[in-house]
C-alpha cells in the first residue's frame, strides 16, 4: 500500500482534486475542522500531527502516472511497506530508474518482473493491464475522466485488481479527494474490515475521505509529529 493528495467535489462527481498551493491551507483547514466535528478518533490524530502535511510524503514516491500507480499498488498487496518499496526500487532498476509505462513493462521478459520480486499472479495481472492500456482497450485519458465508481468498475474487470487497489490509484495518480482505504489500527478492529464496514466508518469523513485515510495511515505507520511518507502500502489481500 502507499499515497497522494490535492481540490473539491464529491464521490462520484469525476476527477475531484485537492488544492493547489495557493488554496491549499484554507482547504486543509476546513477539512480539518469537518474531520475534527466528525470523528473523535480523528479529533485525536489531527490533534497530535498539527504540522501534518498529506502531500509531503509524495515527494519519497516515484512520479506515477494511472499505471504507475497501479504497478504500485498491485506490488503492494499482502506486502509490508519496506517490502514494497524493495520491491519498487528492484523494478525501477529495471527501467533506468523510473516505473515503466504499459509498452516498457510488455517488452521485458517476464522472468526479469520475477527476479525483481513479483510473483507469477502479479506479473499476470500488471502485463494485462498493460496490453489492454497498449491495445486501446483502456485510454488512461478517458479513464482519468470517469468518476471514481466508473473507474473502479472498469478496472476491476482485470483479475488481480480489487477496489481497494484501484482505490490507491485514485489517490496515487488523480487527487481524489473522497476516497477511503481500509485501515483498523486507530479504531482498534480485531478483525480486517470488510468493504462494507469500512464504508460505514468512513460515511462520515465526505467529503474529506482521502485526508482522513492519510491521517489513520500515518498512525499505524508513523509515530505523532513523523512524516506520513507510507500512506497505501498496507498489506492487503484482494481476489
Amino acid at each position: 500500500m502507499a499515497a497522494n493528495f490535492a481540490h473539491t467535489n464529491l464521490l462520484g462527481e469525476g476527477s475531484a482534486r485537492m488544492t493547489s498551493d495557493s488554496g491549499h491551507a484554507e482547504w486543509l483547514g476546513q477539512a480539518r475542522s469537518h474531520l475534527r466535528d466528525a470523528d473523535p478518533v480523528l479529533a485525536r490524530l489531527i490533534d497530535d500531527r498539527p504540522d501534518f502535511d498529506p502531500r509531503a510524503w509524495m515527494a519519497q514516491l516515484p512520479p506515477m502516472d494511472l499505471f504507475g500507480a497501479l504497478l504500485f499498488q498491485v506490488t503492494g498487496q499482502q506486502l509490508s511497506v519496506p517490502a514494497t518499496r524493495h520491491t519498487l526500487a528492484r523494478i525501477e532498476a529495471l527501467f533506468d530508474g523510473h516505473l515503466p509505462s504499459p509498452a516498457e513493462l510488455l517488452d521485458v521478459a517476464p522472468g526479469q518482473l520475477r527476479e525483481a520480486g513479483l510473483s507469477w499472479r502479479k506479473i499476470g495481472t500488471l502485463r494485462d493491464l498493460a496490453e489492454r492500456m497498449s491495445d486501446g482497450r483502456l485510454d488512461p485519458d478517458t479513464l482519468s475522466r470517469l468518476s471514481d465508481d466508473e473507474l473502479i468498475a472498469e478496472l476491476t474487470a482485470i483479475p488481480g485488481i480489487g477496489p481497494w487497489t484501484v482505490q490507491g490509484a485514485l489517490i496515487l495518480a488523480l487527487g481524489r479527494e473522497d476516497v477511503v482505504l481500509p485501515v483498523r489500527a486507530a479504531y482498534q478492529l480485531d478483525h480486517l474490515p470488510a468493504e462494507q464496514e469500512v464504508l460505514a466508518i468512513a460515511g462520515k469523513w465526505r467529503p474529506y475521505r482521502s485526508l482522513a485515510t492519510s491521517y489513520l495511515f500515518s498512525a499505524a505507520f508513523e509515530p505523532a509529529e513523523a512524516p506520513a511518507d507510507r500512506l497505501l502500502a498496507e498489506p492487503r489481500h484482494e481476489r
